[in-house]
């Protein structure tokens, strides 16, 4: 199934003051250029070069490392964490996780969004690879921070929503999990450009369903609605979508759609193919 950290990277955005991330005994011998490293990365996303984006990620790590930049180190890190679960890298990709969620809470960021952010990241590689009851307590973490700090439909609540979904269905408390899908929905709809986002969460419903023995009107009701967001005139065709298309395939390629299925690989290979 789906979540929005494999196409969606959350940044961390950590403030610029050191005594935010590192006390003075520990101040940095120096600093890795974060922003020219999110441009860099952005581009490579855009043409879906993994192998690109993981090799200039882990130089940076190292040199972070070396210089005691933690700012800088989260920053790619956080990256790490979510790059490593697209690639199905489990050693890297937990390593990474433990690291991010060291990182906040040596940097004393838990009780800030961006750090929440992190730790969000790090819940849902746990899940993906298999350690969704170790997730749920960071999820619940996250939560706190984030009903404190945004708005209840603010973008990031629907990520929460949608990914604690996921972590909640393979802890097998289906009933919770179709809650959290359903408010991931109520604010994805409101969203701007939410197409996307609001697809994926009718595919992983879908999946839902199917998993809680729900009747086929209600899954295939769910996908043709992913279905419809999908190919809506409005959406922006961009390389984050081709990376949506590229995962719902498999899912449509599933429960039996194998035109659309194909129909999804093909422009997402056009999309990559421009960029």
């Amino acid at each position: 199934m789906l979540d929005p950290f494999d196409f969606k990277e959350p940044r961390c955005s950590v403030c610029g003051g050191r005594e935010f991330y590192a006390p003075k005994k520990d101040d940095p011998d120096g600093t890795i250029p974060v922003d020219r490293i999110m441009e860099r990365l952005d581009k490579m996303f855009e043409k879906n070069d993994l192998a690109g984006a993981q090799s200039l990620l882990e130089y940076w790590e190292n040199e972070a490392r070396a210089l005691k930049d933690r700012r800088g180190e989260l920053s790619v890190v956080s990256e790490l964490i979510g790059l490593y679960r697209k690639t199905g890298d489990k050693e890297k990709g937990l390593n990474a996780a433990a690291r991010g969620t060291e990182l906040v809470r040596l940097s004393e960021l838990e009780n800030t969004v961006s750090g929440a952010t992190v730790l969000l990241n790090a819940a849902t590689t746990l899940k993906a690879f298999g350690e969704a009851k170790k997730a749920l307590p960071l999820y619940d973490e996250v939560y706190k921070v984030y009903s404190s700090h945004l708005d209840k439909n603010d973008v990031k609540m629907a990520g929460f929503y949608n990914n604690k979904a996921l972590a909640l269905e393979d802890a097998g408390n289906l009933k919770a999990a179709e809650e959290c899908f359903k408010r991931a929905l109520s604010i994805m709809e409101k969203a701007e450009n939410g197409q996307p986002d609001l697809a994926v969460t009718y595919v992983n419903l879908a999946h839902l369903y199917e998993h809680a023995g729900k009747d086929k009107k209600e899954i295939t009701d769910c996908l043709f609605a992913a279905y419809g967001l999908l190919t809506g005139e409005e959406i922006k065709k961009d390389g984050y979508y081709a990376f949506v298309l590229s995962k719902c395939a498999p899912s449509f390629k599933y429960f039996g759609y194998d035109i659309i299925a194909e129909e999804f690989i093909e422009e997402s290979r056009e999309i990559y193919a421009r960029a």
